[in-house]
């Protein structure tokens, strides 16, 4: 007996040691703490504005979609599809030096072609979809690759560039929306034709009467794919070489602009695969509206938290999509669903505060410690 309670203990020793002497660990750690401190400042609202139910509403709010069984995990799985993508459209720019803002436009302009195709090309059949599909991703890389160019070619800060495509892709959406898909009589953009809807895959039979569609399963295989472009191949090498020091890439013999357009590009593509997730699907339409799309904005707080790792936006985005379900079942508990907006925003304030304490605080104490010993050793001389 105390032979196997000793080898469990060995084991858990060694598991917790390579974990903590991970290289990731303290960015990892930091997310964690971000998002403890995240819930437990919102659990001291909860308990401010409504005692008596703060407990029991946290705890639906930390349930999630398991609240409602499959069905709600099912709507947890399909919330958390577009933002698996958007995170990851940023998390792809970001681990290449870029920062792509733009991923809203990039899904904007995604979800028109996506939509489009959806509602005028049912001559294409059971292959409309996927048409739908690649449309939107070719739209999407369309969109990502000018700030991209512009980045490559001429300099320009692809943030401002992104920023001002953003509004070119929301003001230029409604203007197509009112010229070739709009139903008068509706007030909306017509619906997608059925063949044109993301197939379930069987996950319907998995998740019953829940919302979730094949999308997810597209999102995981990209999540694969863009996992090892960036670990495991020289392509993936190259880019990330060019986003830690472009100078340097330059002299190492890469070309450069090439891979900063074709980064945007990539990024771009994603997102507007999200754009498709949202809106191939039954009972979506496509409104005319001067707002831009939020699931590109979320997506910068996904790749903050998942640390712009795949598979850690992956993580974020499961996660995230529980506290959204898990603010919807809270209002049994007579809170509004609002409340899960502050722990959200209180999470992503404490990762980027972290990410401040990493790349500040921490450098300057570690410099302070190298200058004191260094004058300690020359003391000792």
């Amino acid at each position: 007996m105390a032979e196997n309670v000793s080898k469990f203990t060995s084991f858990f020793k060694n598991l917790w040691d390579r974990i903590v002497n991970n290289k990731n660990f303290p960015d990892i750690s930091s997310s964690v703490v971000s998002i403890i401190l995240g819930l437990l400042f919102g659990l001291i609202i909860m308990i401010i504005v409504n005692p008596g139910n703060a407990l029991p509403g946290f705890l639906k709010i930390l349930s999630g979609g398991f609240t409602g069984g499959l069905k709600g995990v099912g709507n947890q799985l399909y919330t958390a599809t577009p933002l698996i993508l958007t995170g990851l459209s940023v998390a792809f720019a970001f681990r290449t030096g870029l920062f792509n803002i733009g991923a809203s436009g990039q899904l904007t302009i995604g979800a028109f072609i996506a939509v489009f195709i959806g509602v005028r090309w049912e001559f294409l059949g059971s292959f409309q979809w996927v048409v739908a599909v690649l449309g939107a991703i070719l739209g999407g890389a369309i969109w990502g690759a000018i700030p991209g160019i512009l980045k490559a070619y001429r300099n320009v800060n692809e943030v401002v560039a992104s920023i001002m495509l953003n509004y070119i892709a929301m003001y230029l959406n409604s203007l197509l929306i009112l010229r070739f898909i709009y139903h008068s009589d509706i007030a909306k953009a017509y619906a997608v034709a059925p063949t044109a809807e993301i197939p379930t895959f069987g996950l319907d039979l998995l998740f019953p009467k829940s919302s979730i569609n094949g999308a997810f399963i597209i999102a995981l295989l990209v999540v694969f794919i863009i996992h090892i472009v960036l670990n495991k191949t020289v392509f993936g090498y190259e880019l990330k070489a060019v986003g830690f020091n472009r100078n340097a890439a330059k002299y190492a013999g890469m070309n450069e602009k090439r891979n900063i357009v074709l980064s945007m590009t990539i990024a771009g593509a994603i997102a507007g695969l999200a754009g498709a997730a949202i809106f191939l699907v039954s009972g979506k339409n496509l409104d005319p509206i001067h707002i831009i799309l939020p699931q590109g904005f979320d997506g910068i707080a996904i790749s903050l938290l998942g640390l712009s790792s795949p598979i850690g936006v992956t993580l974020a985005a499961l996660f995230y999509s529980s506290l959204k379900i898990g603010g919807f079942y809270v209002q049994i508990n007579d809170f509004n669903p609002e409340i899960i907006d502050i722990i959200i925003s209180s999470i992503i304030y404490f990762s980027a505060l972290s990410l401040f304490v990493r790349k500040y605080v921490l450098r300057y104490v570690k410099d302070r410690k190298e200058k004191a010993k260094e004058l300690a050793e020359g003391g000792t001389n």
